[in-house]
């Protein structure tokens, strides 16, 4: 009972710091992590475990359902080749170099676990991302971009952290293996994501008349769809993203105007509460991650987590110009009068600024964190499952406030810098 009160009294600080922060014009993201972490050191404030599988099936399957609702199949496919290479290849880019600086620089750290590590902190969170930049004038694709990236890049860091993990358990890293599990993992999330929304498809072209059964049976897909792909050990986000691209082109075509809007508005009021709690319960774990670490491993701690954000942040940044610069040459080549990319997939500056500041980490590494096995399977204890944790969390922490609170900073400049750029013309 004392939980439950627990979790409406958060609910009633998320709606009222948001309310507070659009007059305040403060990103709420920021403002809730912030005061999460304040609340969590309250002497009598009680610890509120985080269940790894609970924040899988609550909070991943309806966020992503949601933005997968929302994203346009046109834009997506148009940005295809920078959404693939920033939830794919960036995902393990990170992976790999995160792990060599952490191998180097965290004593301790074999390269099992380096690689843990780095796997757990590959995946940004769009989430917080586009809470952040709402109403700052972000252009459509950047949106549409940065919403895409976050709809596989989960399933290509779960894969890797999975691979790393059993490496530390003992397991040989064969790569043609690992490849053919991912393949596997993407194309079977796929398969079951298609005959979900089949299926929904079907039920919903009977019932669509009725407004409540049409937007219950709505509500349940996302969690139906994830639950069936990870019975089968197959990518439940995957099976989610496909599910919600095919159920909002179904929607299109058959859904009257009112059940649209009637779904929408609901489906908001989710998703609100939702990213609010995310928030919070990040900052509200920091003491409870904090207590297990000897004090005076903490600076060092801090230190080696600033380091790895900024490491990330630079890979980021160089992989989304290296994109902006393979795009545009791409574009310039004429294959039987066709071009290879559209004009539309192209990046500007301003673009690729903003998609290489936007790499905040959230929820996902959190939760993967947190999910660390506690032993291995001789009864030993996970090595360094504490420091993986606490630099996990510090770095998710750091790129919630620092990049978080620059961004949109960074955006009105870029905007303003446009302005008057196009005032001159």
């Amino acid at each position: 009972m004392e939980n439950y009160s627990i979790i409406i009294f958060i609910l009633a600080i998320v709606i009222g710091l948001s309310a507070f922060a659009d007059k305040a014009k403060l990103p709420y993201p920021i403002l809730l992590v912030i005061v999460g972490i304040a609340i969590g050191f309250i002497p009598t404030m009680t610890e509120i475990q985080i269940n790894p599988e609970i924040i899988f099936l609550i909070f991943l399957p309806p966020l992503l359902y949601d933005a997968s609702f929302n994203i346009s199949p046109k834009d997506f496919k148009t940005n295809l080749n920078t959404i693939s290479t920033l939830a794919i290849t960036l995902v393990f880019l990170t992976t790999f170099w995160i792990a060599v600086v952490a191998h180097y620089m965290i004593p301790n750290i074999t390269w099992p676990l380096a690689f843990v590590l780095g796997a757990i902190l590959s995946a940004t969170d769009a989430v917080a991302a586009v809470s952040i930049t709402k109403g700052l004038g972000i252009s459509h694709k950047t949106i549409t971009i940065l919403e895409g990236e976050s709809l596989i890049n989960d399933a290509s860091a779960l894969v890797a952290y999975r691979f790393a993990v059993a490496a530390v358990m003992g397991s040989a890293f064969v790569i043609w293996k690992a490849t053919l599990q991912f393949v596997f993992l993407l194309g079977g999330g796929f398969l079951v994501g298609m005959v979900i929304a089949k299926i929904l498809a079907f039920i919903l072209s009977k019932v669509h008349k009725n407004t409540n059964v049409t937007i219950s049976f709505m509500l349940l897909m996302p969690f139906i769809a994830y639950l069936v792909a990870e019975q089968f050990h197959v990518s439940g986000v995957i099976a989610v993203v496909v599910s919600g691209l095919a159920i909002a082109r179904f929607s299109k075509k058959i859904f009257p105007e009112n059940l649209k809007n009637s779904s929408r508005s609901l489906w908001d009021i989710i998703i609100f509460l939702l990213n609010g709690l995310i928030f919070i319960l990040i900052g509200l774990n920091f003491r409870y991650i904090l207590k297990d670490i000897d004090n005076h491993m903490i600076l060092p701690y801090i230190g080696y987590a600033f380091i790895i954000t900024i490491v990330a942040l630079l890979i980021r940044m160089v992989r989304v110009f290296l994109q902006k610069i393979n795009l545009q040459k791409a574009f310039k080549k004429n294959r039987g009068g066709k071009r290879k990319v559209s004009e539309d997939a192209l990046l500007d500056f301003n673009n690729s600024i903003i998609l290489g500041w936007s790499g905040m980490r959230g929820i996902v590494s959190l939760a993967i964190a947190i999910g660390l096995p506690k032993f291995l399977e001789d009864s030993t204890p996970f090595p360094e499952r504490n420091t993986i944790i606490f630099i996990s969390v510090a770095v998710v922490l750091f790129t919630l406030i620092g990049q978080g609170l620059t961004l949109p900073w960074i955006v009105k400049r870029l905007n303003a810098k446009s302005e008057k750029e196009q005032k001159i013309e």
